[in-house]
């Protein structure tokens, strides 16, 4: 009995359906990353001060000339879907631009991560996991590693004004891994 059904066309065609389901399950949820993770020690930038944007300034671009790095804002990650932990930071560098640097990232690995800066509020539990991609963000490009410190360039032009937050958003299935609320430096 079990060679006729070996035989049989619709017992090959049920195969090539479930190896294919298999694949394409592997391929979108990506297992492995539960338990494999990416480190990344890039150099940040050192910032000697802490200054603060001059007194009513909210903006990166409002901070007062410097010969050297300024930290504008910064804030502590909290979790969302997966347990993150870190700091993340917008730091003026001495010729005007702007980077994000995530401090001491400890985050889950998963499929699509991207770094965004957002204009939405970070909340703790299930409610802050969807909300990221209900405003203006502005996409940085993908998690370089779910550990470790690493810079982000933001493009130059970009308006900050409302940009209060960062999220570790996994684009795959529009939720959040972590998110850093981002309060002027003082």
């Amino acid at each position: 009995m079990s060679i006729r059904l070996l035989r049989a066309p619709l017992t090959w065609v049920a195969v090539a359906v479930l190896a294919a389901g298999a694949a394409a399950g592997l391929y979108w949820f990506q297992p492995w990353k539960l338990v494999t993770d990416t480190e990344v020690h890039e150099e940040l930038t050192a910032v000697s001060a802490e200054p603060a944007p001059p007194p009513g300034a909210t903006t990166p671009a409002a901070a007062p000339a410097s010969t050297g790095p300024v930290l504008v804002s910064r804030g502590d990650f909290v979790s969302h879907e997966h347990e993150t932990r870190g700091a993340a930071r917008i730091v003026r560098t001495a010729d005007g631009r702007h980077r994000l640097e995530l401090v001491g990232l400890d985050t889950s690995n998963g499929p699509d991560l991207q770094v965004w800066l957002t204009d939405q509020p970070v909340r703790t539990g299930p409610s802050g996991w969807h909300v990221f991609d209900d405003g203006r963000h502005v996409a940085l490009g993908p998690l370089k590693g779910n550990r470790g410190d690493q810079a982000y360039e933001i493009p130059v032009g970009t308006d900050f004004s409302g940009l209060t937050s960062v999220s570790i958003w996994c684009e795959r299935f529009a939720v959040s891994f972590g998110a850093a609320p981002l309060t002027a430096a003082g």
